[in-house]
């Protein structure tokens, strides 16, 4: 309320300062809260944890596509890799895969059928819909995997010799903590 009275809208005196009144807009210059970083003084090398997680994901890619070429198994973008690795034991959706790799029914739809002509993945029926098909690994497809997971170990080999095996493993239990929030396919 404001008026003749002097008193302004937030119960001061106009003119006079409250000694015991404490302004929240009002910060000390000489009071710094550790807690709080000014974004626009954030340590250069400061990056958020989604970037570096992945950065070490995208090392593994590109170490397994690498290898898969050397190999002769390599015709597979890395695309095509990425739906491949959604799909599940008994086979997945089309539906599914595009939800888990974010893209449209149609691109995965895309990317399925070159991985099939690959001979990476076979369409058959879901026998719990006869509508419905499902996409499976096929027998150039577990080739593929076989590599895939000898790669994955020989690289995770390397990052504990990197980190230490203390450290990986500390890293390995956050991770899959963190997957408990951020991955509703688990």
């Amino acid at each position: 309320m404001s008026g003749s009275d002097g008193v302004g809208q937030d119960g001061d005196r106009r003119g006079r300062r409250d000694p015991d009144h404490q302004d929240p807009d009002h910060q000390d210059p000489d009071h710094q809260d550790p807690d709080h970083q000014d974004p626009d003084h954030q340590d250069p090398d400061h990056q958020n944890l989604a970037l570096l997680c992945f950065y070490p994901s995208r090392a593994m890619e590109a170490r397994l596509l690498a290898t898969l070429a050397a190999e002769g198994v390599g015709d597979i973008t890395i695309a095509q890799a990425r739906i491949a690795a959604r799909i599940g034991p008994s086979g997945t959706r089309l539906t599914d895969l595009a939800a888990q790799a974010l893209v449209t029914k149609q691109t995965a739809g895309h990317l399925v059928d070159q991985l099939e002509r690959g001979g990476f993945v076979r369409r058959v029926p879901d026998p719990t819909d006869a509508r419905a098909r499902l996409v499976q690994i096929a027998e150039r497809g577990w080739e593929m995997v076989a590599i895939a997971r000898r790669v994955e170990a020989e690289v995770e080999a390397e990052w504990t010799a990197h980190l230490g095996e203390e450290t990986t493993a500390q890293l390995r239990a956050a991770l899959t903590r963190l997957r408990e929030v951020t991955d509703p396919y688990r």
